[in-house]
């Protein structure tokens, strides 16, 4: 067997040569930043910025008319002087629809999307700012989008159980090399959702785990969080069970070099991506329900709902959904705590119910 390779070491070595290879892309000068934030940031939240960072640049050569004779490798520090604050709102304006100048396809936009492509640039801006690199910051004398809340999208208790029920049975009305498929991946999936919507885990933490990573004796899983720190979330015997199921088809399956330790494995012999975890969610879920768009994000939510209506406890759900602040789970669920507030009517009483017949 090979040695073990931590995925999420994988991945930020992946991570690392893409942003340098986007770095390459960007102003020289941008690489000052991108340093100084290395070991306060993650590997994909830096790619992230580096891309927003690229449409902005690419953005003042192509639409503004002080940099129409510019290549990228021309602009300096100074640049970021140049820039007043209706040159940021009408690129606010210009990120709702635009083409691409890399694939020529259309892009666009919503208020979270422009909202983080500002978020970014705030960022970079504030970073040369302190360094007194340069002389004004206009990106803070933009209003930042304003974000209207949706409503959480998840799943009701009778369709996770029709939905489970659905995975575990649909090759009942399969034949063929249909049948023959979903047989071969059935265990796979139902320990996937199960395990989905029984610990809340991020799709990107569940195909990150290792066979290693399971403690069965403690019914706990080492994640690595978004952010670089490691906890252990714990399950259910229901989880467990689809686990354990699961482990025995695993067995018969030789993975392909560098992929041993992979807990769920594709058709493919690999360690299962996150758009194949995605498809999965996508496929099973429209059997179950049309009108809501599940993905497994609405998993996340479908579990992070429940177990606060259980226990109404907002700073457990905060712990174990991995979020470093609990107003961020305060303002994914607020209107679950009106409906668990509303339940204090009825709940004290101010004469006995003899007293008030």
């Amino acid at each position: 067997m090979e040695p073990r390779t931590a995925y999420h070491t994988q991945i930020d070595k992946k991570n690392i040569l893409k942003l340098r290879k986007l770095l390459k892309e960007l102003p020289p000068f941008a690489k000052d930043y991108f340093r100084a934030i290395g070991t306060t940031t993650s590997s994909r939240t830096k790619i992230s910025y580096a891309y927003d960072l690229k449409v902005f640049f690419q953005y003042l050569l192509k639409e503004h008319p002080a940099f129409q004779d510019y290549a990228m490798s021309d602009l300096q520090v100074d640049v970021l002087d140049q820039i007043d604050p209706m040159d940021i709102e009408e690129y606010q304006e210009y990120l709702q629809v635009y083409q691409s100048q890399d694939t020529g396809l259309e892009n666009t936009n919503g208020e979270r999307g422009i909202k983080r492509k500002i978020s970014s640039l705030r960022s970079f801006y504030a970073y040369y700012y302190k360094r007194e690199l340069i002389h004004t910051n206009p990106s803070l004398l933009v209003d930042m989008p304003k974000l209207h809340d949706k409503p959480i999208v998840k799943l009701d208790p009778d369709e996770v159980a029709t939905l489970l029920d659905y995975i575990e049975h649909a090759g009942d009305t399969l034949t063929g090399q249909r049948k023959i498929y979903y047989e071969k991946t059935k265990e796979r999936d139902l320990a996937i959702f199960t395990l989905l919507l029984g610990t809340g885990l991020r799709v990107s933490e569940c195909v990150g785990l290792d066979i290693e990573d399971i403690d069965f004796r403690n019914g706990g899983i080492k994640v690595h969080r978004k952010g670089g720190n490691e906890m252990i979330v714990y399950f259910g015997d229901e989880v467990a069970q689809a686990l354990l199921t699961y482990l025995e088809s695993r067995k018969k399956i030789t993975p392909l070099p560098g992929h041993e330790h992979a807990l769920f494995y594709s058709t493919q012999r690999r360690r299962i991506g996150v758009k194949a975890v995605e498809n999965l969610v996508k496929k099973y879920a429209q059997e179950v329900t049309a009108l809501k768009k599940i993905t497994p994000h609405k998993l996340r939510s479908t579990y992070g709902t429940t177990l606060y209506e259980e226990t109404g406890d907002i700073y457990l759900v905060a712990d174990v959904l991995g979020h470093k602040d609990v107003n961020t789970t305060r303002k994914h669920y607020a209107d679950l705590g009106d409906a668990h507030r509303r339940k204090a009517a009825s709940a004290v009483h101010l004469r006995k119910k003899e007293e008030r017949d």
